[in-house]
């Protein structure tokens, strides 16, 4: 197939794992541009090309990077009145005509957009419906912000429909985007995140600690569900069940620390700060079992990165967890919001004998290993990709 000129924009060049991912896949044959409002990376990817939009850390940076834009685009009429808006400090206006002048310059043949919230960047570009924009629906913005905001809603509700095509990473997320908008011509793709599985190794030593150390990650907000899971400890506590319960990414925030404190769980939970990943996969190793409470995911990271090492998991069975968990086979789900099913769950697990542990652990190394490598992730992207192009060019 024709190699592609592809931008990939997430407003940033420190683009999350999963973009780095896939853009490192994508770079072996196409070009790929990255384009972010800031002017440093310490670990470029190989073959990718990083284009400023003007660098939000430094004025200096700004205005070199904004009439440099100029100069390569030679769009010399746009010098004065660009130079009235360095002085007016017309920052964000001055940041588009950055962007706009940037695809004029790459002349890209398709967009990646990261998340719906930076649409707003593109709405002229999706009006012309000249360069085919695509749309990840994943996380939060996707998730759940729409269906908590009734402006957000109606706002997608207006630029979904000039979209060519959708990336989705569960059913379930595909599923509430055709809650904003569905149509017969809709291309939407359920591909799922691939993950590095040779860099992330089935640790083969595997115990079940006395006492039961459970740990989750995750950063601090009420979609997370860890007030549920609190409440799952005090019941664990009340019926003497010997465990330990960390929360990676938990520490600071005051409502979860109140509700520790507040639950008497002082001796039994600890709120730990953000770790790097080489660091969490240690503490990961270290525990027995992983809980996920969360109320609302796409396809949750740390349950597919839990499963790929072969720490057992219980799960809420929300969003995409369905597509991954099978119940009794490669892990436990629960019902979201029952503090109650997550003590019973975790009772069960601590009953059943190891040689079952071990070949649920298999059971979801296996299934990591079919759904979530990264060969499928950048082929089913490609596959996205041409599609969209070749209904842009009948």
């Amino acid at each position: 197939m024709k190699p592609l000129k592809i931008i990939i924009f997430d407003g940033s060049f420190k683009t999350t794992p999963f973009i780095n991912r896939l853009v490192k896949g994508l770079a072996l044959n196409h070009q790929v541009y990255i384009l972010g409002f800031n002017e440093k990376l310490m670990q470029p990817l190989s073959g990718v090309s990083y284009v400023s939009l003007g660098s939000n850390q430094s004025k200096l940076k700004f205005i070199v990077t904004t009439l440099g834009k100029l100069l390569q685009s030679k769009k010399f009429n746009l010098m004065f009145p660009t130079l009235r808006k360095l002085i007016q400090g017309k920052r964000q206006v001055l940041q588009q005509q950055n962007l706009d002048l940037a695809l004029k310059i790459i002349s890209p043949v398709i967009i990646h957009l990261q998340w719906p919230s930076v649409i707003p960047w593109f709405e002229e570009v999706l009006l012309k419906q000249e360069i085919p924009v695509i749309l990840s629906q994943r996380g939060f913005h996707s998730n759940v912000r729409p269906f908590v905001d009734e402006n957000n809603f109606k706002y997608l509700q207006e630029w979904y429909p000039k979209m060519a095509g959708f990336h989705s990473v569960s059913k379930a997320i595909s599923a509430n985007g055709d809650k904003i908008w569905a149509s017969s011509e809709k291309v939407d793709k359920v591909i799922y995140t691939g993950l590095p599985l040779e860099q992330m190794p089935f640790f083969e030593e595997y115990s079940l600690s006395k006492p039961l150390k459970i740990v989750s990650i995750g950063r601090a907000h009420w979609i997370k569900g860890y007030d549920y899971a609190l409440h799952c400890c005090k019941l664990m506590k009340e019926r003497n069940i010997a465990f330990s319960y960390t929360i990676i990414g938990g520490s600071g925030d005051e409502e979860l620390q109140f509700l520790v404190d507040d639950l008497g769980l002082q001796d039994y939970v600890v709120l730990e700060k953000r770790k790097p990943q080489e660091e969490v996969f240690k503490l990961m190793r270290e525990a027995s079992l992983l809980l996920m409470p969360s109320l609302e995911e796409g396809i949750p990271n740390v349950v597919v990165e839990a499963m790929a090492i072969g720490l057992p998991v219980i799960s809420t069975d929300c969003g995409g967890v369905p597509e991954l968990i099978e119940e009794g086979i490669n892990g436990w789900i629960v019902p979201i919001r029952d503090p109650e099913a997550l003590t019973v769950a975790i009772i069960h697990f601590l009953g059943l004998p190891i040689d079952k542990i071990e070949k649920v652990r298999i059971e979801a190394r296996r299934k990591v290993e079919k759904q979530h490598n990264e060969k499928q992730m950048v082929r089913g992207m490609e596959g996205l990709y041409y599609e969209v192009v070749e209904l842009k060019q009948a």
